[in-house]
């Protein structure tokens, strides 16, 4: 029986923490469009690596439990590393609930059903989530429990509650969080581990776009404010990943690892605190 790592959005830090916990188990690779999963799939295997691709839509419970089915076909399935999900400049306020928020619960909720004992999971959420004002304790409460089939129901999150891009990306990011947490004590019962990484600004193909784009000057001043002074890497994310993933993180579950090079600390508490 194979282990079976599933990479949903295999990017460059899909990728990177593939890299790190995939030696000698068969690498699922999912992306919205095949032809991504096929670029990451050859990239690995040059590299030595057993891969497998498929196409997900992580907002569709249907397509969700179709790449369960495969994974599961594949072997037990021991790791989960969830690196899909839209930006705040890619999509609508609506699209980015449905994809980042809802789209995570679902794959938390699926792939909890089959997690292998042992497994872990890593979701990659964004420093954006710290970044949001404190929510109320039944609001954190709802985006930990509420059923995923409901959750966009919720009033807080309804049309008229959250019409910017940044805020729905930001809602969604601490419901990834929150949701972790939540789905912790589950995956606990099976002897399976599950925490985020909400990473500040990697460089990858994606956030150089958005480098040369209309926020530009924003991301820049953000990295240039920041206590570390540049942008992260993916092998950076990587290494933390790996540790949560491997025998080394067997005591954390449940937890979210901001990796942001102090840009949230800057936003609260330093030279990038927004205007009173």
């Amino acid at each position: 029986m194979h282990d079976v790592i599933v990479v949903i959005g295999p990017g460059s830090i899909g990728q990177a923490i593939a890299r790190r916990v995939s030696t000698g188990k068969k690498v699922l690779l999912a992306d919205i469009r095949q032809e991504n999963a096929e670029a990451a799939a050859e990239t690995l295997a040059n590299a030595g690596f057993e891969t497998a691709v498929t196409s997900v839509d992580i907002s569709s419970r249907e397509s969700v439990e179709a790449l369960v089915q495969k994974a599961t076909s594949m072997g037990q399935v021991f790791g989960v590393i969830h690196a899909a999900g839209v930006s705040p400049s890619q999509a609508s306020p609506q699209t980015i609930l449905k994809v980042d928020l809802y789209g995570t619960a679902l794959i938390l909720e699926e792939f909890g059903n089959v997690i292998a004992r042992g497994g872990s999971c890593v979701v990659i959420a964004s420093q954006s989530g710290h970044r949001l004002g404190p929510l109320s304790i039944e609001q954190s409460k709802a985006l930990a429990m509420t059923p995923a089939d409901d959750l966009l129901a919720l009033p807080f999150l309804a049309q008229d509650a959250v019409n910017d891009s940044l805020h729905a990306y930001q809602l969604s990011k601490r419901g990834n969080a929150l949701r972790v947490m939540a789905e912790a004590v589950r995956w606990g019962k099976r002897g399976a581990r599950v925490n985020t990484i909400s990473p500040g600004i990697i460089i990858t193909p994606l956030a150089n776009d958005e480098l040369r784009g209309p926020r530009g000057d924003g991301y820049r001043r953000m990295i240039g404010l920041s206590p570390a002074g540049r942008a992260g890497t993916p092998d950076e994310v990587g290494s933390v990943a790996a540790l949560l993933m491997g025998t080394d993180g067997a005591f954390i579950t449940g937890s979210d690892f901001l990796m942001d090079g102090g840009v949230t600390s800057s936003y609260w508490f330093g030279e990038l605190a927004p205007e009173q």
